[in-house]
C-alpha cells in the first residue's frame, strides 16, 4: 500500500511523527474520515473520537478532543490540544474526564454546540472504557 507523512502535535509536545503511514481516520466534524496517500487537499476541525492509524507494521489508536487537521502534500497534520494513546491510559483517567463532561452538561445557558461537543466526548469514552 502507498505510504504518506503523519505528524500529530499538541502545544506540549510532538506526540506521532511517521512517514510510513498507509492510513489514518479521524473524527471530523463533518463524520468520520479515512485518508489515504493522494487524498485532495483538506482542512477540517475535529470533534471527540478515535483517531486510527495504520501503517506497514503497526496500528495506533488515539482519542482527541478537538483540533484541526490539514493534508497537502502527502502531509497530514494533526493539530490538538487534547490527545492520548489508548494504550496507555487507564480507566481512572477515563472515568474522571467522563465525569468532567458530565458536570459540563449540568450547567444552566449550555449551548447546543458545547452540549453537542460534550455529549460525543461522553459517548466515544463510554465506548473505549474498560468496565
Amino acid at each position: 500500500m502507498e505510504q504518506f507523512n503523519l505528524e500529530i502535535i499538541s502545544p506540549e509536545e510532538s506526540i506521532l511523527i511517521k512517514n510510513d503511514t498507509e492510513e489514518v481516520v479521524i473524527p471530523a466534524i463533518e463524520g468520520y474520515m479515512g485518508i489515504l496517500k493522494d487524498h485532495i487537499p483538506l482542512i477540517s476541525f475535529l470533534k471527540p473520537g478515535i483517531i486510527d492509524v495504520k501503517s506497514s507494521n503497526e496500528n495506533l489508536n488515539f482519542y482527541v478532543d478537538d483540533g484541526i487537521v490539514e493534508f497537502k502534500d502527502n502531509t497530514l497534520s494533526v493539530l490538538t490540544s487534547n490527545i492520548f494513546d489508548l494504550k496507555k491510559i487507564d480507566k481512572n483517567q477515563i472515568d474522571k474526564i467522563i465525569k468532567d463532561a458530565e458536570e459540563g452538561l449540568k450547567k444552566e445557558n449550555i449551548k447546543d454546540q458545547e452540549k453537542y461537543i460534550l455529549d460525543q466526548k461522553i459517548g466515544v469514552l463510554n465506548s473505549i472504557n474498560p468496565n
